[in-house]
Parts: C-alpha cells; structure tokens; sequence
C-alpha cells in the first residue's frame, strides 16, 4: 500500500481498482503491442469504460468528477504496467479535454466533451512542429480568418492521439498574427474529416510504441470561425496553462515506471542466487534497492504535493515544473540500475524492464525538456 498524508480512503480504493485493471488487462497484451507498434482501439474503450476518460470532467457532462491527485493515481498505476496506455489516458485528458474545458464555449464544450468522456473518441494537441516546440514562438503553421472561416496550412509531427481511426480532431497552435513582429498564436479546433487535412501514424519509436503518434499536415484546411478555442492570440496562453497540467500527468508517468521497475528489481534480486545466496543479502545490491526505493518515494511525495496544491487552488507551475522534472530523471535512473541488476535478462525482450528502459527515455523530452524545466524554475528564483 502506498501511504501518504495526502491519500484519502477513496484514493486507496481508487488504486486498488486500476491495479487490479491494469495488471489483469493491460499486462498481458503490454509486450505484444509494443513489440507491433499497435494502438488498440478495444483497450482504450475497456480503459474508457473504467471511467479513465474525462476523470476530471463534471459529472454532468459524461465525467468522474474527480480531484487531480485521483487523475495521477490513474496514470501512475498504468505506467507501473505500461507507458503506452498511460500516454493515452494522460494526453485525452490533459492535452484535450482539459483545455476545451476550461476555454471552449458553451457550445463546444456541449459538442466534445461528453464524447471524449467515454473512450470511443481520443483527441490531440497539435503544437509542436520541425521548428517549433520548446519554441512556441517558432510555430510556422498559420491560420488566416477569411470570410467567417479559419484558412489553415502548415503541419505538426510528434502528436499524441492524433491518427487512429478514433481520433476524432485536434486543437491546432497556428499563428493568426504578427504586431511588431512578434507572432500571435491562436488555437483552433479541426475535426478529423474536414478538407485538406491529411494525417499520417509515426512508426519506429524508441518508446510508448503502442500509443498513436503522428504528423499532421495542413492544406487550406477550412474551418469555421466558432471553431477558435479561447480569444484570438490566447494560443500561447492556452498552450502554458495546458503544459502546466500536463507535466503532472508525465510527472505521474515517471513515478510509475520508476515503481515498476524497482518492483521488478526486487523480485529479482529474491530470487536470482550468486555464491550460494540470494544476490539481495550482497550490500551493493540492496543498498541499490534502498535507493531506489528513496528516489520513487521522494518523486511521488513531490507530485502529489503539486497535486494539493493544484485542487487547493494554489499556484502550483513552480511545483509541476519540479515534479516532471525530478519524476522523468529518477525514472531514467530507476530503469537504468533496474536493467544492472537483473544483467542480461534485463536486455531482451520480452521483459518488462527492457521496455521500461526504453519507455522513459521520452520523459526528459515531452511537455516540457528537462533543460526548459530548469528554466522555469529558476525564474521563479529571480534568475
């Protein structure tokens, strides 16, 4: 059990629940989907149907009606099993729902929301491009209001949720302006089926194989002027305060690898005999362990402080910046001593400390570079 100030008897129950889900479902299909780079469509209505969609979403409106920190229990639970579902679950819900939530219309929001809540449909977030990521402002993708209608050209690459045959659509960035020469950014809404927009899956990856990633390209793709999400040039705004949320979600990811693999550690080191004992009785190895142990407990005491403080209503960028950033390098860390310690079995497949391994290589990268995140923080310092 997980034993934390900030857990209520609801949270337990709640990670009990998808434990349970994500050890008896995802677990079993987890290396066959990495290993064909399948996005199943099935497993994320199963995933829907747990109610992992739209965890945060009012209850009126197809949700949960849950607190963020039983968003991150969510997540962390999938990841400890596969990085790939938790992807899924993260991106529908902090790069899609919850920016429609929080600046669609009355009438968006009447039209999307209930259908992302129950796994059917997945959406994505089109912000980064060949130049444009860390760099908002490098954003070359553009959209002109022409008669009561967005004229959109450009493209995205690297899109969470955005090809499947459920994606529904995608909140583009596209840059709608320039006054003194600085780029207004504006975010647009564009359905799957809308002319000219074309979409492409991104095969190859290193990590999160079975989660749909793809490019996104732009055509004079021609959308109605309601479609704009939020106020024009608010892009950039929406962007942060999306990315702010998001990085809890990659902080819940890092925290649950990072769990997996210590747990898959130490049943190894249980059972593995070297010199006539368990490799656990040598002090190097279980003081790899007592590490290991330290690290996952610290990242996720961290994440879900920020959590509190998000549901409290209080500043939490600096803290989300925190716990993405210390999350994503202890699960980098975690993964690599996990793969020492059980030698060459950690190296093939279809071990899941190989695919740990790999998983968390992207979460020093997504929502937000760990480089970037240095930055944040250090503004917050006065630097």
């Amino acid at each position: 059990m997980i034993r934390s100030p900030f857990l209520n008897e609801e949270h337990n129950a709640l990670r009990d629940r998808v434990r349970k889900f994500a050890e008896e479902v995802i677990k079993p299909l987890a290396g066959q989907l990495d290993e064909t780079e399948e996005f199943s469509i099935d497993l994320t209505a199963k995933m829907g149907d747990m109610g992992f969609f739209g965890i945060q979403v009012p209850k009126e409106l197809g949700g949960q009606g849950m607190d963020t920190l039983s968003y991150m229990i969510i997540v962390e639970e999938l990841a400890r099993v596969d990085s790939s579902q938790a992807a899924t679950i993260a991106a529908i819900n902090s790069l899609a729902i919850a920016p429609i939530l929080k600046y669609g219309t009355p009438e968006q929001i009447k039209k999307y929301i209930p259908q992302l809540c129950n796994g059917r449909m997945t959406w994505a977030f089109g912000l980064t491009e060949e130049h444009a990521g860390s760099d908002a402002m490098g954003s070359q993708t553009t959209a002109e209001l022409v008669d009561g209608f967005w004229i959109i050209n450009g493209e995205k690459r690297h899109i969470t949720n955005s090809t499947s045959e459920i994606s529904g659509g995608v909140i583009v960035q596209a840059v709608t302006s320039e006054e003194n020469g600085r780029k207004r950014l504006s975010a647009i809404i564009v359905e799957k089926d809308t002319p000219g927009f074309t979409r492409q899956r991104s095969l190859g990856k290193l990590m999160w194989r079975a989660s749909d990633t793809g490019r996104l390209y732009f055509d004079n793709v021609r959308v109605p002027a309601s479609n704009l999400l939020g106020e024009v040039g608010q892009g950039g705004r929406i962007m942060l305060n999306t990315l702010d949320a998001g990085r809890l979600s990659v902080a819940a990811i890092g925290v649950g690898l990072a769990q997996g693999a210590f747990e898959a550690s130490l049943e190894h080191v249980k059972n593995r005999k070297q010199f006539g004992q368990p490799i656990h009785k040598f002090q190097a190895v279980s003081f790899k362990l007592a590490d290991m142990d330290m690290k996952v407990e610290l990242a996720r005491n961290m994440l879900y402080q920020a959590c509190w403080k998000k549901d409290t209503g209080m500043q939490f960028a600096r803290e989300a910046a925190m716990a993405k950033l210390y999350s994503s390098e202890i699960a980098a860390e975690i993964a690599d001593e996990a793969v020492q310690l059980l030698g060459a079995s950690g190296l093939y497949k279809p071990h899941p400390v190989e695919r740990f391994f790999r998983d968390q290589r992207l979460l020093k990268i997504g929502e937000g570079t760990s480089e970037i995140l240095r930055m944040v923080i250090a503004r917050y310092l006065g630097l």
